[in-house]
């Protein structure tokens, strides 16, 4: 934002900061702030105002429409004849990244709240003048776990007696298995439809650290607890790829079958169509995946009868100034976050690597689940009366052991409470399901990642990789092992000997938080230990998890537990981010990828640089973790490949 325009805005801050005290006055806001010698009363002039007199209200409700009002070259956003209150045809555009919640940054948000979708699907189906939605479907990017979310809702909307209809450029695996529930699906003349089936690559960079003469120094509790094994193995052991066989196996399966009930063929054919992979337009109307190849604007025409116009994913908060003023106030800091006033139920998200402390400190637990900060919020929910029940989102494959111990006594002795509802997204594996396991009851999706109950511990080794460069270093100390924990040279045998009975303790502990809150579901926790991931489905049958079921499904559980409206108001947390957020973000940056600066580090992120495009992200992502144990020794964290 540039001077002159904080120099506008400045006092419109400022009103609402003298506000704070006096919300009820938000209708007439030119007066609020106003000093206590000069009203509008005495003079009949509202000079002396911050604003001056100036209509806030009525300024916010016409830059929230000017903005929204397509340009003159722009594609109208509803047709001539439309009209909200008579029957019509909702348009909407679903794109980019679906995801848990917002990572918000300077650089604007990452990606389409699920829940807000899913709730969005809610209200549409209830509209009594909506007679269908068209989707235009273009790059959507979200996990499997979230699509077969995503799709019950869809389910929920038809049910409704309700159309969708959808419109795609290209789709893959994941969103073709999404758009083959719509009533009529056509794709664009030069589109295509990639149905190649799941996969996963995984990325091992041992003979690369080999060259650089880097040693990764790694040791794990369980037989399959494989999270360090692309750092320590020239290929995956037969326990990880027995693992990813299992993971893909029933990725298959959901992706066979939500297909052939969507396009209402056999599954036979539709693995047929798998093996074939690839589908330009023609031949994916030729095999029935799609039933029209045209343009958007040609497939609208012809499939959508009646009026129709645009809907947006979150209510028009520019036709409720009040509304609109209210966000500006809370994102400013004068008003607390959004909260219900009676009894409700809290969501409480934690996403992200389990870290110690307060994390990097942006935006609380939007990416990233800090024990300080998540405990903090945890205990906060503990001791208010007017949340009278708990659900747990959790989207995680782990991190630190000794940070999930802490959330896990926290959301113990909020249990102790009031009761503790889990819902597992795409994953909650190793530390992700330390925190879930003391649950009253733990909710996942049929292919939700989750167990992997096991312990690693280990650190980056770079001393043969710095001499190689001309610098030698030479650990001294007094004290057996007082150069233990220095990270330039591996632990010898007397050291290893140590870490493992350090990390077997670990384990230990971590088993038995798993008996304890499992009890009567599970009997022998070793037998389904030893770093093993299973999917929803199977952890059913092992007893790691008590039921099949989406977000809204667990509120809705959670809500009658407690005789509360399973539609009633929820708090969630973390809230909206504020101003305070941002600046805290912002001053919290140190350095590239939310690492602290060091040689070892700096080189090792410049050896991504050798990788193909298409794989440095995830092995950016796994060098990350990596060097997280720079810090925390032992941690309960589950490295899978993303599965596509």
């Amino acid at each position: 934002m540039t001077a002159p325009a904080c120099a506008r805005w400045l006092p419109i801050l400022l009103a609402l900061a003298a506000c704070r005290d006096s919300p009820s006055k938000l209708d007439t806001l030119g007066e609020c702030g106003q000093s206590s010698t000069s009203s509008a009363s005495d003079s009949g002039d509202k000079k002396d105002s911050p604003l001056g007199g100036m209509d806030v209200q009525g300024m916010l409700t016409k830059i929230g429409e000017a903005i929204k009002k397509p340009g003159p070259y722009e594609a109208p956003d509803q047709s001539a004849d439309f009209s909200s209150d008579k029957p019509h045809w909702g348009t909407l555009e679903l794109s980019g990244d679906i995801v848990e919640r917002q990572a918000y940054s300077w650089k604007g948000g990452s990606g389409t709240e699920l829940r807000m979708l899913t709730q969005r699907l809610g209200k549409l189906a209830t509209d009594p003048n909506l007679i269908g939605l068209v989707l235009r479907v273009g790059g959507v990017k979200m996990s499997l776990p979230d699509a077969m979310e995503l799709r019950r809702w869809m389910i929920k909307f038809k049910e409704a007696n309700k159309k969708i209809v959808c419109h795609t450029e290209d789709a893959d695996n994941t969103s073709y298995m999404l758009l083959s529930l719509c009533d009529t699906l056509a794709l664009a003349p030069l589109g295509q439809i990639a149905i190649t089936g799941p996969a996963a690559m995984p990325i091992h960079i041992k003979p690369l650290l080999d060259k650089f003469g880097v040693t990764a120094d790694f040791l794990h509790v369980g037989a399959y607890k494989g999270a360090a094994e692309p750092l320590t193995r020239d290929a995956p052991s037969d326990e990880m790829k027995e693992t990813l066989g299992a993971i893909l196996d029933g990725r298959y399966e959901t992706m066979v079958a939500n297909i052939a009930a969507g396009r209402k063929l056999e599954p036979a054919k539709v693995k047929e169509l798998i093996d074939t992979g690839l589908f330009p337009s023609p031949q994916a109307l030729q095999a029935k995946l799609v039933d029209d190849v045209m343009s958007y604007e040609e497939f609208r025409a012809k499939y959508v009868t009646g009026p129709w116009g645009k809907l947006e994913l979150e209510p028009d908060a520019s036709k409720d100034s009040l509304a609109a003023m209210m966000k500006i106030m809370r994102f400013v800091g004068t008003m607390p976050p959004e909260k219900p006033s009676g009894a409700h139920v809290a969501v409480v998200y934690a996403l992200g690597d389990i870290v110690d402390g307060d994390g990097d400190g942006v935006l609380g637990a939007r990416g990233q689940i800090a024990s300080e900060t998540l405990v903090a919020a945890l205990r906060a929910i503990t001791n208010d009366d007017s949340v009278k029940a708990v659900v747990l989102r959790v989207d995680s494959g782990g991190g630190s052991a000794q940070a999930s111990e802490l959330i896990w006594r926290a959301v113990n002795d909020l249990k102790a409470k009031k009761p503790v509802y889990v819902s597992m997204s795409d994953v909650a594996a190793s530390g992700g399901y330390y925190i879930s396991s003391g649950a009253t009851k733990i909710f996942a999706l049929d292919d939700t990642l989750t167990g992997s109950i096991g312990v690693v511990g280990g650190k980056i080794s770079p001393g043969n990789a710095l001499a190689k460069l001309g610098v030698n270093t030479f650990p001294m100390g007094r004290g057996k092992h007082a150069t233990m924990m220095a990270s330039m040279t591996p632990w010898d045998t007397d050291e290893k000997a140590i870490i493992q009975k350090s990390m077997q303790d670990v384990y230990d502990v971590f088993t038995g938080r798993v008996a304890s809150g499992r009890k009567d579901k599970v009997k022998d926790v070793q037998a389904i230990a030893q770093g093993r991931v299973w999917t929803g489905k199977k952890a059913i049958e092992l007893g790691l998890v008590d039921q099949i079921g989406g977000l809204d499904e667990v509120i809705a559980e959670a809500s009658k537990a407690v005789n509360l409206p399973e539609d009633g108001a929820i708090e969630i947390y973390p809230p909206q981010p504020t101003l305070r957020d941002f600046l805290a973000g912002w001053g919290a940056v140190h350095a590239p990828f939310g690492l602290h600066a060091s040689v070892e580090q700096d080189m090792l992120l410049s050896m991504v640089g050798t990788l193909s495009p298409d794989l440095a992200a995830e092995a950016q992502r796994m060098l990350k973790i990596a060097l997280s144990f720079q810090t925390t020794t032992i941690q309960a964290v589950a490295v899978l490949p993303e599965i596509r």
